[in-house]
């Protein structure tokens, strides 16, 4: 057996373990100052990633490092405070265990959510927008030997986001009256942020926001033929006319993916509360 998948296998039989019965039917990867999704959460169960063998720890600001399981919008789930990211010095193999985790444990549904840069001209800080494509400039998680049980050696990416988790979450936007976008996410390897070129060389490619995050998530669930769900909060205007004294701060990113995490709570109860 590779590995790899030995690793897998060994972490979600301990997930499983502690989570004591509860069987989670959607998964959900909350980003960079986007925990207030997680307070929402009722009856918590809070398992600490350290606890996991064989499990990354995140060390990024603003990701706790833990999977909360409990009821949300009437159904169980399990979510994920706090991401693993390339940048962190991870091999993509680690990225994206988190995900093969949760598809390990039964979740039929992905929610990804992150903060992200406005490249559109027409975005603003507080923004938030539907991923309808994406752009990656990550290594592709899927490169090495293929995990026949868990997907094709070539998989389809036509819909990387399934459509009706869109239509229905542009319906909640209308009811509830949250403003949403749509665009395409460009996925590249942080840390360090963009320079004004390249936000404008994403714009030319067709790129509304740009992050550091998500797309090797998404890639992996659709191998394994799970629908995906993802969401952006533009937390700063990623545009290629700064003044001279400009600088992007991660702190300042945190803080708006905070002021706006509320909307998205609000959008992302009442989708599951739909399905």
């Amino acid at each position: 057996m590779d590995p790899r998948i030995e690793i897998i296998q060994g972490i979600t039989a301990c997930l499983k373990q502690r989570m004591n019965g509860r069987r989670p039917v959607l998964g959900i990867v909350l980003g960079s100052g986007l925990g207030q999704l997680a307070d929402a959460i009722q009856d918590p169960l809070v398992i600490p990633y350290r606890e996991l063998p064989g499990f990354p720890v995140s060390t990024a600001s603003g990701h706790k490092g833990n999977f909360i399981v409990g009821q949300l919008g009437g159904k169980t789930v399990i979510a994920m405070q706090g991401r693993i990211h390339f940048y962190e010095g991870y091999g993509m193999d680690k990225v994206v265990l988190p995900i093969r985790v949760m598809i390990g444990v039964g979740i039929r549904t992905l929610i990804v959510s992150n903060a992200a840069g406005g490249t559109n001209l027409n975005y603003h800080v507080g923004d938030l927008m539907i991923i309808r494509d994406h752009i990656n400039l990550l290594p592709n998680p899927l490169i090495g030997p293929n995990f026949e049980d868990y997907g094709p050696r070539f998989p389809d990416m036509t819909r990387p986001y399934d459509r009706s988790l869109i239509r229905l979450a542009l319906q909640i936007g209308a009811e509830e009256d949250i403003p949403l976008h749509q665009g395409v996410y460009v996925g590249g390897t942080g840390p360090s942020y963009e320079t004004p070129a390249e936000y404008k060389y994403f714009r030319i490619l067709g790129g509304d926001a740009v992050g550091m995050s998500t797309v090797p998530e998404v890639i992996v669930a659709r191998h394994a033929g799970i629908p995906v769900f993802g969401i952006s909060v533009i937390t700063n205007e990623a545009h290629d006319d700064y003044a001279d004294d400009f600088e992007n701060d991660g702190e300042d990113v945190l803080v708006a993916a905070a002021a706006a995490a509320h909307k998205m709570t609000r959008l992302i109860t009442k989708m599951i509360e739909k399905l």
